[in-house]
């Protein structure tokens, strides 16, 4: 195994009272949760088992597909657009949030 660092694109938004959801988008996975901590936790977690589960769990063979499942064009819009408002300095609703996360993943040579 040799380590790797991959960016992944993810966002959370606060759809209702008491509801977060962070969302990533390289591989189409969604976590909710009442606070954005919690979302983002949440998320972590379920990246770092369905990476594992592709790479290492019965799926292994399927692993290039898995790793390469994307998230409808709609959400990557959203995050280009919640990425842009932060760039030109805007300030965001607190009901949203766009976020990059630098991940170490191990990866099957």
């Amino acid at each position: 195994m040799r380590n790797s660092q991959w960016v992944l694109r993810c966002y959370a938004e606060k759809e209702a009272p008491g509801v977060w959801v962070a969302l990533c988008l390289d591989f189409d996975l969604a976590a909710q949760a009442e606070t954005l901590e919690q979302a983002r936790a949440h998320l972590d977690a379920m990246i770092t088992e369905y990476v594992d589960d592709a790479l290492t769990g019965e799926d292994r063979d399927h692993s290039a597909a898995l790793l390469n499942r994307r998230a409808p064009w709609r959400y990557w819009l959203r995050f280009y657009w919640l990425s842009l408002l932060v760039k030109l300095r805007r300030r965001l609703p607190l009901s949203r949030v766009a976020f990059r996360e630098s991940r170490q993943l191990a990866l099957a040579k």
